[in-house]
C-alpha cells in the first residue's frame, strides 16, 4: 500500500467536509435555514440519477454526475458567491481558481488533474455534460424558491428578468426540462412569489 498517496487522499476527504459549513443563500423547502454547499451538491447528485431521461443524447451522465458533486469544493476557501451579487461575481472567477488550485492540489497529482479539470469543464459549460450540469445547478434553487414561497427572490426582490437571465441556460443543456421552467415561474408570478414581468407597452394620450 502507497501510505503516502493514500494520506493525500484521505486528507482531502477530510478537508472537504468544510463545505458543509458553507451557507448558500437558497432555503431548504421547509424554510427552517439556508442550505449548505454540501447539501446542495448532494441535491443536484440526486437530480441527476432521477432526471436523467431528460438528459440530452449525449450527455454522460457519470461524468455530470461528477460535476455536480466537485463544482463548489472551490467555495471552502472562496466561499459562496450569490448568484445575483454583482460586486462579489467580479471577483469571483479569480477567487474560485485559486481556490480551485490548493484543494485539487491536496490529491495525488493524477486525481487532482481530473477534479480539476472537471471542475474547469462545468465552469466553461461548453460541452453538453457540463451544460446539463450547470442546468441542474439553476433548476434546484427555483425549485426551493417555489418551495418557499419566493425565497431569496423575495428577500432581495429579485425581479422576472433576472430570474429568465439566470435559467437561461436550462433551455440549451436540458432541453426537455425548459417547459418546466417556465410553467414553474408562471406559477411563481401568480401565486405572488415573484414580481410578473414588466410591461414592454407604453400608453398615448
Amino acid at each position: 500500500m502507497n501510505n503516502y498517496r493514500l494520506n493525500q487522499q484521505i486528507q482531502f476527504i477530510v478537508e472537504i467536509d468544510k463545505l458543509k459549513t458553507v451557507l448558500r443563500q437558497t432555503m431548504l423547502t421547509d424554510g427552517s435555514r439556508r442550505e449548505n454547499s454540501g447539501e446542495h451538491s448532494w441535491h443536484l447528485a440526486m437530480m441527476t440519477m432521477i432526471l436523467a431521461e431528460y438528459a440530452p443524447s449525449e450527455v454522460d451522465l457519470f461524468h455530470a454526475m461528477k460535476m455536480v458533486l466537485i463544482h463548489d469544493l472551490v467555495e471552502i476557501d472562496a466561499g459562496d458567491t450569490f448568484c445575483f451579487d454583482i460586486q462579489n461575481n467580479k471577483s469571483k472567477a479569480q477567487r474560485e481558481a485559486a481556490a480551485a488550485k490548493r484543494l485539487f492540489g491536496i490529491l495525488p497529482e493524477n486525481q487532482g488533474k481530473e477534479l480539476h479539470l472537471l471542475w474547469e469543464e462545468f465552469e466553461a459549460r461548453e460541452t453538453p455534460s457540463a451544460k446539463f450540469a450547470a442546468a441542474l445547478d439553476r433548476i434546484q434553487p427555483m425549485l426551493n424558491n417555489k418551495a418557499t414561497k419566493g425565497g431569496t427572490w423575495q428577500l432581495y426582490n429579485i425581479t422576472h428578468e433576472q430570474v429568465m437571465k439566470r435559467m437561461a441556460p436550462v433551455e440549451e443543456g436540458a432541453p426537455q426540462l425548459w417547459n418546466l421552467v417556465q410553467e414553474t415561474i408562471e406559477e411563481c408570478i401568480a401565486a405572488g412569489y415573484l414580481q410578473p414581468p414588466k410591461s414592454t407597452t407604453t400608453t398615448q394620450g
